[in-house]
């Protein structure tokens, strides 16, 4: 069982950031990817950002690319998210979530375990 447990978030004015991180405890078997997704009243669960742990390889939403940064912890099995020059449509619940695949997955079905998910507000 992974627990995946999320801090930060929170409030910003647009142009402002903001940094989420997410720790992840358990039976953690590599390969694996760790990622964020984030969620808007009445909309579908849409992908932001993710990361594999063995190569390492960085994959981002269109929508964020440029301005949100994910990086890893190598000193744990954590991720981090840098959000820059945010917008008011980032405004969402934000999820991480862990995916036993070698490979980045943009589909939340990929992911078998999610944390419980981080509220970001973004002010106009």
């Amino acid at each position: 069982q992974v627990q995946l447990d999320e801090s930060g978030g929170g409030l910003a004015q647009a142009g402002g950031s903001l940094r989420l991180s997410c720790a992840a405890s358990g039976r953690i078997v590599s390969p694996y990817a760790m990622g964020w997704f984030r969620q808007a009243p009445g909309k579908e669960r849409e992908f932001v950002a993710a990361i594999t742990w063995s190569r390492n390889k960085l994959y981002y939403a269109d929508s964020v690319k440029g301005r949100f940064a994910i990086s890893r912890d190598n000193a744990k099995t954590a991720v981090n998210l840098q959000m820059n020059s945010l917008k008011s449509d980032d405004t969402a619940v934000y999820y991480c979530a862990l995916s036993r695949l070698g490979y980045v997955a943009v589909d939340p079905a990929e992911y078998e375990s999610w944390g419980q998910g981080t509220q970001v507000t973004v002010s106009s």
